[in-house]
């Protein structure tokens, strides 16, 4: 199916739209993500993805539950790769956001999601899987540019935190952040 990534587990999301007429995809944008914050291994991701977050569940819920937002990606801690939006689609990942001097991200990126947080390291299988994904979408999308969110939005956002090891990409440097 169109921009949907053979391989990877397929969970709809509802958070996204069509992108503006003409837009292409230029940037992929990489955060981190644990709900709830540094825990990981559970469902709070996904639910926080497809609306059905419950605000009882953690106390931390309460006030995001009503947030609708998404990403294209999500890679778990072992590995697992997830696809909540087609990557032809808009996805709400970045928020008020700027890259290059254009604004509104969302409109010509792409958002991966690491299971994460910004007080611990990740695990060398998302490395893997984050190689291999940013592979497969190079050949799709040959002139993205890839940042942080911290880059996109560097007042309001740390992701994906100073644990990432971005010399752990295997990609052109000249289209990373300079660090």
């Amino acid at each position: 199916m169109k921009g949907w990534l053979r391989g990877a587990r397929r969970i709809d999301s509802p958070n996204f739209d069509e992108r503006p007429a003409g837009e292409r995809v230029s940037l992929i944008v990489i955060h981190n993500i644990s709900l709830p914050p540094d825990s990981f291994g559970g469902t709070g991701v996904f639910e926080l993805f497809t609306n059905r977050l419950d605000p009882n569940e953690h106390p931390y819920y309460a006030g995001i539950h009503q947030l609708r937002v998404s990403s294209h990606f999500f890679i778990r801690r072992d590995g697992e790769l997830i696809q909540f939006v087609a990557t032809d689609k808009r996805a709400w990942h970045a928020g008020v956001s700027k890259w290059k001097g254009r604004e509104r991200c969302n409109d010509f990126s792409l958002g991966v999601e690491l299971e994460g947080c910004d007080t611990l390291p990740f695990d060398e299988r998302q490395y893997a899987t984050l190689n291999d994904l940013l592979r497969r979408l190079s050949r799709r999308f040959p002139r993205c540019d890839i940042a942080g969110h911290s880059d996109v939005a560097p007042e309001r956002k740390t992701d994906p935190g100073p644990y990432f090891d971005w010399s752990r990409l295997r990609v052109n440097r000249r289209r990373l952040p300079s660090r």
